[in-house]
């Protein structure tokens, strides 16, 4: 499936990007774009594409409605959102609705057996906050069905985000340039997304699949810090790496999509991690929940229940299971600890970056865990697991192998905001020119470097059946 998936995009990438970089209308560039999203989606979801055909059509229907100004348009709002939640209920979160009542209240309710669509929240999303948006009148409905159509279809970004609100591309589907300079750096973002993810998302999931599957034997201090660790950078360099990918692709279009990590391993609190972390999402639930719900204007106490009801659905909105509703608690309640306890944010730098990224590893071993139970249990050894017993001294060692470690190595240099402390140190004045010379060469090697990289990619591929993307299932 992996080589098939492989061959595909292989034909699929360069053949779209060919297409449209010949046709010279933006009319038909557009169409060309629609026809290939559809036929992405509908290779991995043939039957679920006529869901979201259906979804944006709903919605571009809701906010042609809502631009009326009659009591009714408060109705469509209404209407557009328990259709668009209750479609994410019934496709997402039935099954899971209908185990929690069975076990809470001895049923025996038979458990659906519904498949979910693939990017289904992401896609949801952006819907939602297009209507949202036109409600609150800070975009124009758009009259062209396809243009909607578009902006929710469009494959780059489609099955694992980052979730691009309308008014941030609405006029880029209308207006947008192709150049050479936007194609170079497109192409070399994609590359830089998929070695994160083929190169070093696949390594650190391998050796966190084997330890979080491990038995109780194999678990001490040592393979439970090394399965936390590994699960963390693989979640980074994973999503990361797709909103990469995707950012990468929509510039090689034309198109600019907003940042959506801002190396959030580097925050000094919890609170400042997810300033840095998926922010299109925490800026999607900050937008469309947090602040509808009355934010921080009605009260201490009002806002300490707002964010808690943020976090949960959060937490809800990554999957559909009881561990994701306590990893997103889990968050909530650190942002309520930094609000009331002060001193938290006043400690030396250095001691509140290991705070935060320590509270950050606890929260994604909830977050991997198939039960709530094995969670705790993994916790458990990282901070009382000193009982190393020669089969957990022996899984950790097979672990870490060479490969493993200079990608283990890669993976925490990858996380330093290079970029930034670089910035720090650029010369000025008479230096320019130099300094113009210095990074043309610098460019070239970069290119050299990802071609490298991409030839390295699809030899990995191509030799390995482990590929997952964590965030498809979302």
């Amino acid at each position: 499936m992996v080589f098939s998936s492989l061959v595909f995009l292989c034909i699929f990438l360069p053949t779209v990007f060919l297409l449209y970089t010949l046709v010279p209308s933006l009319k038909f560039r557009n169409g060309l774009l629609i026809v290939a999203s559809l036929i992405f989606y509908a290779y991995g979801e043939p039957v679920y594409v006529l869901l979201m055909i259906f979804s944006s059509l709903l919605n571009y229907i809701c906010a042609r409605l809502v631009v009326n100004e009659n009591a009714k348009r408060k109705l469509v709002l209404v209407l557009a959102v328990v259709i668009n939640l209750g479609i994410l209920a019934v496709f997402k979160y039935s099954g899971f609705f209908v185990e929690s009542l069975n076990s809470v209240t001895g049923l025996a309710i038979p458990v659906p057996q519904i498949d979910l669509p693939i990017g289904i929240s992401f896609f949801t999303f952006q819907a939602l906050s297009y209507v949202i948006d036109v409600y609150r009148k800070t975009v124009d409905a758009q009259k062209n069905y396809l243009y909607v159509l578009l902006y929710i279809t469009f494959f780059p970004q489609l099955i694992a985000g980052p979730i691009v609100k309308y008014r941030d591309i609405s006029e880029q589907i209308v207006d947008r340039e192709q150049t050479a300079e936007k194609i170079a750096e497109g192409m070399r973002r994609f590359i830089c997304g998929l070695a994160k993810k083929v190169l070093i998302a696949n390594t650190m999931g391998q050796t966190a699949d084997i330890i979080f599957n491990a038995g109780d034997g194999y678990l001490s201090v040592v393979t439970a810090w090394l399965g936390a660790l590994a699960y963390l950078f693989q979640i980074y360099y994973d999503f990361s790496g797709y909103s990469d990918m995707a950012i990468g692709l929509g510039k090689m279009f034309g198109f600019d999509f907003k940042e959506n990590f801002n190396y959030p391993y580097g925050a000094v609190s919890v609170k400042d991690f997810w300033r840095k972390w998926h922010i299109s999402l925490s800026t999607w639930f900050k937008e469309y929940l947090y602040i509808p719900l009355g934010g921080n204007r009605k009260g201490r106490m009002r806002a300490v229940l707002n964010r808690l009801i943020v976090f949960f659905c959060t937490g809800l909105w990554h999957g559909a299971s009881w561990t994701f509703v306590i990893w997103g608690l889990y968050h909530g309640v650190f942002l309520l600890l930094e609000e009331f306890i002060p001193i938290l944010g006043r400690l030396p730098k250095v001691i509140n970056h290991i705070y935060a990224l320590l509270a950050v590893t606890v929260g994604f071993v909830i977050f991997r865990a198939d039960t709530i139970g094995q969670g705790f249990d993994f916790i458990g050894n990282m901070f009382a697991g000193f009982n190393i017993t020669d089969k957990s001294l022996s899984l950790a060692l097979t672990q870490l192998t060479p490969w493993f470690i200079v990608m283990f190595v890669a993976a925490i240099i990858g996380c330093a905001p290079i970029k930034p402390i670089a910035d720090k140190f650029r010369i000025n004045g008479s230096a320019t020119a130099l300094v113009g010379k210095k990074q043309s060469v610098a460019q070239i090697v970069l290119y050299v470097l990802a071609f490298a990289m991409l030839i390295w990619c699809i030899i990995r591929l191509s030799g390995t059946s482990y590929n997952p993307f964590i965030y498809f299932r979302f």
